[in-house]
């Protein structure tokens, strides 16, 4: 099988990109962080704290996750519901965050999103998918952007949504977790040594995508 790993901080527009070069390719895309918010609403909804890590990994061991894919979209199940829309807020966002950081939760979804990637040709976006989840990987990008221009993206993106967020307010939030992804005992955020570093900051979607493309057409040639 094929597959293609995308990995980068929150932000960087790993999902977007990674939509459109699965779409373009005709691969299967394996949005893993929507696994982890999965994860997180789960805790939210039963009122745990996302710091209790021994009480996540049991809501995460009792929590169904399934992925789906329906006329040709992914939708994220948990426990049979579709919490796709669910997942997207930053609550749940920071919460996916804070309970990625533990051993036996990666385990659980990292087995989930292996067997996906064995059966199919996919692009799969993450924080460790190059290091962790598809070491072997036919092509690995770790895509970044810069804090600044990472809130202004996700300003605009809730500005469309009708909902105004403050630009520092963002910004920090974004630089927290940024500390949080890359200094977590379990998988730390780090670009694999074999991936090639692609900063969008003053990139269109486009280019980056075309930019994946030609990458994944020099690998396989």
């Amino acid at each position: 099988m094929a597959n293609i790993a995308i990995d980068g901080p929150a932000g960087a527009g790993k999902s977007t990109i990674a939509k459109m070069v699965a779409k373009e390719l005709g691969f299967v895309y394996v949005d893993t962080g929507a696994m982890y918010r999965a994860i997180a609403l789960s805790c939210i909804r039963s009122g745990i704290d996302v710091k209790d890590e021994e009480n996540v990994v049991k809501e995460c061991e009792n929590a169904k996750v399934t992925i789906k894919y329906i006329n040709g979209s992914q939708k994220i199940f948990l426990d049979d519901e579709d919490v796709t829309s669910t997942i997207r807020n930053e609550e749940v966002g920071n919460g996916a965050s804070a309970v990625s950081v533990y051993g036996r939760v990666r385990s659980r979804l990292v087995k989930m999103q292996q067997e996906l990637a064995a059966n199919t040709d996919v692009v799969m976006d993450g924080r460790d998918i190059g290091t962790v989840v598809l070491p072997n990987a036919t092509l690995k990008v770790f895509l970044t952007a810069s804090v600044e221009e990472r809130a202004k993206r996700r300003v605009n993106e809730m500005a469309e949504k009708g909902v105004t967020v403050d630009l520092e307010q963002t910004k920090a939030e974004i630089a927290m977790r940024d500390e949080r992804d890359t200094t977590r005992k379990e998988s730390p955020l780090k670009q694999a040594d074999d991936a090639i570093l692609l900063d969008s900051t003053s990139m269109t979607i486009d280019e980056v995508k075309n930019s994946i493309i030609n990458l994944y057409k020099k690998a396989i040639a």
